[in-house]
């Protein structure tokens, strides 16, 4: 039986612990070809299984991919991004399941995605209208960012839409665990086009839908484009107190 934890008030070591987990996460984009022990990945994904579901469903499910089958699905992948790139018309062949971004962008959220998108582009030298080097640096996505871990989640279909918050919930205890332990992480909603590729190349079932997938390794910490960090607007920009 496990232990009752309801009483156990965390320590401020714990607590700092924490908070620089979370406040160290960022979106890395070029990792190191050091590997990721499967005894470490098997004890975050161990962690994460502990965020919270409706009813308990847990309704995440998780592919890994080392090797042969990373280095093959992103060859996959990449080959149709580049498909496109010649001939957009193709971009009708690939459709995500779920619209993860709005039809319709409207501020504060069109400034911010201007400002990420411009503030990345601008760390690398991509000037305006540089489409070649856009593709090649958006590609970097069907790379896994030269990651030698790819991660896939994917729910049941016949699951409502809370089963992507509570997807999401799984993903974020992810990335903290993988912070806890040296290792970095970038979630990528950029595979979700390319699902009808993904999911029979991982071995899906016909009843699963791809939710996100997400790099894992190591950042390499001489790489100019892991400098760049997103900013945070502060609680008061975002919270209603009702007293």
């Amino acid at each position: 039986m496990p232990t009752p934890v309801l009483d156990q008030r965390p320590s401020i070591e714990s607590i700092e612990c924490v908070d620089a987990a979370i406040d160290s996460r960022q979106s890395i984009r070029a990792f190191t070809s050091q590997p990721v022990e499967r005894d470490d990945i098997r004890q975050i994904l161990a962690v994460a299984s502990r965020a919270p579901s409706g009813a308990n469903a847990q309704p995440w499910k998780t592919y890994v991919l080392q090797g042969r089958a990373r280095d093959g699905l992103a060859d996959k992948v990449c080959a149709a991004h580049d498909a496109i790139y010649a001939d957009p018309e193709q971009a009708a062949l690939y459709k995500e399941a779920y619209a993860y971004y709005p039809q319709r962008w409207i501020d504060p959220y069109l400034a911010r995605r201007r400002e990420n998108g411009w503030g990345l582009y601008g760390l690398l030298g991509i000037a305006k209208g540089e489409k070649d080097r856009m593709h090649a640096q958006h590609q970097r996505n069907f790379r896994f960012f030269d990651a030698p871990v790819g991660l896939f989640f994917t729910v049941n279909t016949i699951m409502g839409q809370g089963a992507l918050l509570d997807c999401g919930a799984f993903m974020q205890n992810i990335m903290i665990a993988a912070r806890a332990r040296g290792l970095d992480t970038c979630p990528q909603a950029a595979w979700n086009s390319y699902a009808s590729i993904i999911l029979p190349f991982i071995g899906a079932g016909d009843d699963e839908m791809l939710v996100c997938g997400m790099s894992l390794g190591y950042a390499d910490p001489d790489a100019l484009v892991n400098t760049f960090r997103t900013p945070r607007v502060p609680p008061e920009d975002f919270t209603v107190w009702r007293d």
